[in-house]
């Protein structure tokens, strides 16, 4: 469900960037309902034994970290290069967030051998 989650609440957005759900704006709308649903759903399957957690401080306790921080941001930047004009400017938004992550796994993996 989460690899898929940015491409269907994108899916769900209105045409309208201006239009308001609830007083308000859409997307910002749909970033918050999308991260209570997949904080809700991380919740359920950890109650199951079907997701761990392995830190104490990212857990049921403190649900609006993983609101904040693993969801909402994610759903925003979704949104965004989802209304972006053209796939060019998509791509090149892309680039850079995968450019990031193989720093990262460069950095954290292969140099400092953390993962």
């Amino acid at each position: 469900m989460f690899a898929i989650a940015g491409i269907t609440f994108a899916k769900m957005l209105p045409a309208d960037k201006k239009q308001k759900v609830f007083g308000i704006p859409n997307r910002l709308f749909f970033a918050i309902f999308g991260s209570a649903f997949c904080v809700f759903v991380e919740i359920l399957l950890n109650q199951i034994g079907a997701l761990t957690w392995d830190y104490p401080w990212w857990s049921a306790r403190a649900p609006w970290l993983i609101f904040l921080f693993g969801y909402l941001h994610f759903f925003l930047i979704s949104f965004w290069v989802f209304d972006m004009e053209s796939i060019k400017r998509q791509l090149q938004v892309l680039g850079v967030i995968y450019s990031v992550d193989v720093l990262a796994l460069l950095l954290f993996g292969v140099i400092l051998g953390w993962i």
